[in-house]
């Protein structure tokens, strides 16, 4: 057997929460257009004939100075930490900058086993994708480079033999139906996050976070009450949340049960949303701690 810890890294929206979830088949990291939706090292895992992965999603590197950006930073570089492999997602829809330069610096400067994927292929021009793949050639050529789509499930199968090629001999580290070691409290409040974060402007959804308040169990009449709320960090980002006459939160709460629902099997869901106001949470180091 082989079993392996791998780090991905990449740029906000690079699309490493979308392949751990192919990888994966399930709902273990929350996806969406807005950059650094990831905020903590998920873990996914993956079980074959060959072994096991444990996939670490890390929130996407973004150059800033700003605290809350230092923390995301730094929580990525703590991953490589425990990694035997680092995947590199490259975007080739987007050329090289300062963000993808900071990673390739970081990447020479790791000693670890690199396997690149250049992800979204399947809406990329020929130009774009002979672009990376000559940009990736100059930095790393001794590197095995792949181009994939994430998103359509294309060229994983072959990223899996690659990384398996790298991964040491070893006993499996979680029961093969496992696919995530995500607590159950943390998972349905990034599956609301995630909700939330698709219904609202593009200027709000890094003011949000979301806290499991009460997870209740009635094994009688195999029902399941979860009580969460959804903050954000001034009063007047409340009503955009909550929309005219409720429709806003109406509808987050709509599109979380049905993830949510997937996640307990016959039972009866209860979810009840609210949303609150937090103000400066990004400077408050506690909570910090706690969310990241």
């Amino acid at each position: 057997m082989k079993v392996a810890t791998v780090t991905l890294i990449g740029r906000p929206s690079s699309g490493k929460s979308t392949l751990i979830n192919t990888i994966c088949e399930g709902k273990v990291s929350i996806t969406s257009t807005t950059p650094q939706t990831t905020r903590n090292i998920i873990r996914g895992v993956y079980t074959d004939q060959r072994g096991q992965l444990i996939l670490l999603d890390t929130p996407g590197y973004h150059q800033s100075e700003r605290a809350f950006n230092l923390r995301l930073q730094e929580t990525t570089r703590s991953s490589f930490l425990d990694s035997d492999i680092v995947l590199y997602l490259l975007d080739v829809k987007r050329s090289a900058g300062q963000e993808e330069e900071a990673i390739i610096e970081l990447l020479k400067n790791s000693k670890i086993p690199l396997v690149v994927a250049l992800n979204k292929g399947d809406v990329a021009s020929k130009k774009e994708i002979i672009e990376a793949q000559e940009y990736i050639k100059t930095e790393f050529p001794k590197a095995p480079t792949l181009l994939i789509s994430a998103k359509e499930d294309q060229g994983v199968d072959e990223l899996l033999i690659e990384l398996f090629k790298l991964a040491p001999e070893g006993e499996l580290l979680y029961p093969e139906e496992t696919y995530t070691d995500q607590p159950l409290e943390f998972r349905i409040a990034e599956i609301i996050r995630e909700k939330a974060i698709l219904s609202v402007t593009e200027e709000l959804p890094h003011a949000i976070y979301v806290e499991v308040a009460d997870l209740e169990y009635d094994e009688e009449g195999e029902s399941i009450w979860i009580r969460a709320f959804i903050y954000v960090e001034r009063e007047t980002q409340k009503g955009i949340v909550v929309g005219h006459k409720g429709e806003g939160i109406k509808k987050i709460r709509q599109a979380a049960f049905k993830d949510i629902r997937r996640l307990f099997t016959n039972k009866n869901l209860h979810l009840d949303l609210r949303v609150k106001s937090n103000p400066k949470w990004r400077q408050n180091k506690a909570l910090l701690d706690e969310l990241l």
